[in-house]
């Protein structure tokens, strides 16, 4: 498929989701990048903010499966994975699916459910397959893991390692909608709007596999200069040499940077990444990949505001 042709498919999604989601064009960006460098994402908002619903109006959009796992104290890896169990008919054991098995894995709350179950996830992020009983199992093609937690509620969850954070590609925030986006979101509500009903919303498919698979193609031919690369590995640096910082960004993060930067200028419809494509998605590529010290925290400092800081006194090349 013409890549032309796939980037305007692409495009066409933020139109599409915007039937069903209001305001949130940045989250349906970053989803599509993820897409794009088979990369995971961890959305972090309040309840209420059309995080589940964005995940399926972008699968109806993308006509890809979504399974949604609402993770609890109690879910076991298996519950995630799937399980061999004992089929009576047939007179033997047969490994029967879990929800992991789709294109996009939606682990709402992913942060309140113990470490055993969470790092069922790691294998299938990192290696795209899980093991039971000792055999690997692959997942689809397109698959990613869009995971969710609330981020002012700690009451009983279990923060995410740092090797897990580490796996996502993106961390994307999604804040409380404008006054008017708030107005047209009770607006639809009040027209008859319901988001258990997207096809009554008017969210229909408009790309696919073939156009994910265009653009992934079409992604890696995009030009990186070594000026590029050399200021996303100083941006990386910093955040490690910053004294309110106990964990910088790692050789991961750097190279989830550029790919992210490589994914958005070809979505810009440009041959090659520029240092604003890098400084654009800095933010969110790297923002849970820093550790601050405990006494920065108490003193106020976020990763976004450091972040801020290192964007704003590294040289930019020209």
């Amino acid at each position: 498929m013409d890549s032309t042709a796939a980037r305007q498919a692409l495009i066409a999604l933020r139109a599409e989701v915007g039937k069903a989601v209001v305001g949130n064009d940045a989250a349906v960006t970053g989803l599509i990048l993820a897409l794009l460098c088979r990369g995971h994402v961890l959305v972090e908002g309040v309840p209420g903010v059309a995080k589940t619903l964005l995940v399926r109006a972008l699968a109806t959009a993308l006509d890809l499966r979504t399974t949604r796992v609402q993770f609890t104290p109690d879910l076991m890896p298996g519950d995630v994975t799937g399980s061999i169990v004992y089929d009576p008919g047939a007179a033997e054991f047969s490994f029967r699916e879990g929800p992991v098995f789709t294109n996009l894995l939606l682990a709402d709350e992913i942060n309140r459910t113990p470490p055993k179950t969470q790092s069922a996830l790691l294998e299938a992020m990192e290696e795209r397959q899980v093991t039971v009983d000792g055999t690997g199992r692959p997942l689809p093609d397109p698959f990613i893991v869009i995971a969710t937690q609330n981020p002012v509620e700690y009451e009983g969850t279990y923060p995410l390692p740092e090797a897990q954070l580490d796996r996502f590609l993106l961390k994307l925030t999604m804040p409380a909608p404008s006054r008017e986006d708030e107005i047209g979101i009770l607006s639809r509500h009040a027209e008859g709007f319901d988001p258990r009903d997207l096809g009554a919303a008017g969210v229909r498919p408009v790309a696919g596999v073939e156009q994910l698979a265009a653009g992934r193609a079409a992604v890696a031919e995009v030009a990186i200069g070594p000026e590029v690369i050399g200021y996303a590995v100083d941006l990386c640096r910093a955040t490690r040499a910053a004294p309110s910082v106990r964990l910088g960004v790692s050789p991961r993060g750097a190279t989830a940077l550029l790919g992210a930067a490589r994914a958005w200028a070809w979505l810009s419809g440009r041959g090659y990444v520029t240092p604003d494509d890098v400084k654009a998605l800095a933010r969110p590529a790297l923002r849970h990949r820093i550790e601050l010290r405990p006494e920065a925290e108490l003193e106020g400092a976020t990763a976004d505001g450091l972040l801020e800081r290192v964007l704003a006194t590294v040289a930019v090349p020209r």
